[in-house]
C-alpha cells in the first residue's frame, strides 16, 4: 500500500501544541488505497515530548541526542517507510482535512514532478490567517524560481509546505546542519534536481507564537542569517551547475487520477472518532 509519511522533530517544552497536531493528522482523509505514517522524533531522550501523544500502529516514535531539527530530522528519515514525505512541525497545524491528499493526488498524477508546496498561512494566537507576501502563482514552477527568491533574500514560500518524493531527500543528503533555514534548504536542493509544483490552496498554518524558534533572538542574529543562507544558496547553485537530475525509475501515468479520486480515511474510525476538527 503506497504510504505518505508525514515527519516531525519535537524537543522537550515543544509539546505543548503537539496534540493538536496528532488531532490534525488522525483527520485527514487520503485518496483510495492510500496511508498515512506519522514518524515523531524527540530531539532528545526524555521521552516526555512522545507521551503527549497516543501510541497507535499509524504513528512511529522515537529519540535521539539532542542536536537540533536537521538531526531529529535526519534520524526520523531512516524510520521513514512512505514513497512521500512531509515534515510539519511540533506547534503548526494542516489547514483541512484534505492537504495531504491534494500533494498525493498532485505527484501521483504526474510521476516526472519531484515535489509540490503550497501557499502558508500565518496562524494568530487570535485566531486570524494571513497568507505570505511572495506566494508563486499556481502550477507548474518555473526552473530556479526558489532560488532566485534566496537570492533576493524573499523566499516565496515556506519549506514545510514541502511534500516530495522521499528517494529525492535521501540523494540529496536531506537536512544540512544549520540552526535555521534547514526547510528552506531541502526545498532548494529538491528544485535544483526536480521539476516542481504549486499548489493553489493552503498547505501549512504557521502558528505564531512567543515561545517558537523564528521568534528568538539568537534567529535574527544578522551574521548567522547571512552565513546560513550562504551555506544553502551555495550548495542549490553547485547542484544546478552539475547537472545532475533525478528521474523515476519508471515514468508512466499512475493510476490514480485526481478529478476522480475517491478520499477515504487514512486511519481506523476508532482513531478518527477521537478528532476534535482541528484542522480547518
Amino acid at each position: 500500500m503506497p504510504t505518505i509519511t508525514v515527519l516531525t522533530p519535537v524537543h522537550e517544552g515543544g509539546d505543548r501544541y503537539l496534540s493538536e497536531l496528532y488531532e490534525c493528522l488522525a483527520e485527514q482523509s487520503l485518496p483510495e488505497g492510500w496511508r498515512l505514517e506519522w514518524v515523531l522524533q524527540e530531539d532528545g531522550r526524555t521521552g516526555r515530548p512522545l507521551s503527549a501523544v497516543p501510541d497507535a500502529p499509524w504513528i512511529s516514535k522515537g529519540d535521539g541526542r539532542w542536536g537540533g531539527a536537521s538531526q531529529a530530522r535526519t534520524l526520523g528519515l531512516a524510520r521513514a517507510t512512505g514513497t512521500l514525505l512531509r515534515c510539519v512541525d511540533a506547534d503548526d497545524l494542516l489547514p483541512d482535512s484534505e492537504t495531504l491528499a491534494r500533494d498525493i493526488e498532485v505527484l501521483a498524477a504526474d510521476p516526472a514532478l519531484g515535489w509540490t508546496v503550497a501557499p502558508c498561512l500565518d496562524f494568530f494566537p487570535d485566531g486570524r490567517r494571513e497568507p505570505g507576501p511572495y506566494d508563486p502563482d499556481p502550477g507548474p514552477l518555473a526552473p530556479g524560481a526558489l532560488l532566485a527568491g534566496a537570492r533576493g533574500g524573499a523566499f516565496p514560500v515556506m519549506g514545510t509546505t514541502l511534500t516530495v518524493r522521499t528517494e529525492i531527500v535521501r540523494l540529496i543528503g536531506g537536512w544540512p546542519a544549520i540552526p535555521a533555514f534547514e526547510d528552506a534548504a531541502v526545498a532548494l536542493f529538491c528544485e535544483a534536481v526536480s521539476p516542481g509544483w504549486m499548489q493553489s490552496l493552503p498547505g501549512e498554518l504557521y502558528r505564531k507564537h512567543h515561545a517558537q524558534h523564528t521568534a528568538s533572538p539568537a534567529y535574527h542574529d544578522a551574521e548567522e542569517t547571512r552565513v546560513r543562507r550562504q551555506i544553502v544558496i551555495d550548495r542549490a547553485e553547485a547542484l544546478h551547475t552539475r547537472g545532475w537530475r533525478w528521474t523515476p525509475q519508471v515514468l508512466e501515468r499512475a493510476p490514480l487520477m485526481p478529478e476522480r479520486a475517491p478520499r477515504v480515511p487514512a486511519q481506523a474510525p476508532l482513531l478518527l472518532e477521537t478528532a476534535s476538527g482541528t484542522c480547518g
